[in-house]
């Protein structure tokens, strides 16, 4: 969290940070859903949600709570370091995001509202930063799964957008890419269920106030 001083802009493939080939932990069961964190294997008929919207411990708190919710994870995504750690994304020299990684049912909860929410739980107009927390790991983004998922997510985002135009607003800066343009990468298990595990721990939740608009 924070990190004044930082890079506040991305690193190109070649300048990032060298990383390793393979992941220095292992992953057990998610402590509130009891399912796999680890979910490279989806349940037939589920999707996955990428999203970075700022300090990934209490997004991922927000999210683990939403019905039709069967997993969710911590991680690196949409940066060039593979395999990186906590403290070298934070460094703003591997290029990711901290992400969620949401692995839903569609048939009870749609993208969309995952996507809406995300909207209303952070700030997408503040750039490299969320709040005090400032670093190109903080910046919003959408990583799409799906044709349909990119369609909805940009949708939504002009949506968003134009409701903050009318109220005066800064414009979004979220990215919106495909999640296979980049591997995600599960963040260590400290960092995983990080509020359930340290439930007075650190949450950044800066908004902007605005409700998504309902006739969207």
């Amino acid at each position: 969290m924070f990190g004044f001083g930082k890079p506040s802009t991305l690193p190109t493939p070649d300048q990032a940070l060298p990383g390793r080939a393979e992941p220095m932990w292992t992953l057990g069961r998610h402590v509130v859903l009891d399912a796999p964190v680890v979910t490279d294997e989806v349940p037939d008929g589920y999707e996955v949600a990428l999203l970075g919207l700022g300090c990934f411990w209490g997004a991922e708190e927000i999210y683990w709570q939403v019905p039709g919710v069967w997993s969710t994870s911590v991680g690196y995504a949409g940066g060039s370091t593979p395999n990186p750690t906590y403290e070298e994304v934070c460094t703003g020299q591997t290029g990711h995001t901290e992400a969620v990684r949401v692995v839903f049912d569609p048939t009870v909860v749609s993208y969309a509202d995952l996507v809406k929410k995300f909207f209303e739980i952070h700030d997408p107009t503040q750039g490299m930063r969320q709040g005090n927390d400032v670093g190109t790991q903080y910046r919003s983004a959408i990583y799409w799964t799906t044709p349909e998922q990119e369609q909805t997510a940009r949708e939504l985002t002009k949506v968003y957008g134009d409701e903050l135009a009318r109220r005066g607003l800064g414009e979004i800066t979220t990215e919106v890419r495909p999640a296979s343009e980049t591997p995600y990468y599960y963040a260590e298990d400290p960092h995983q269920q990080y509020l359930a595990k340290n439930p007075f721990g650190y949450r950044c939740h800066a908004n902007t106030g605005v409700a998504f608009p309902e006739t969207a």
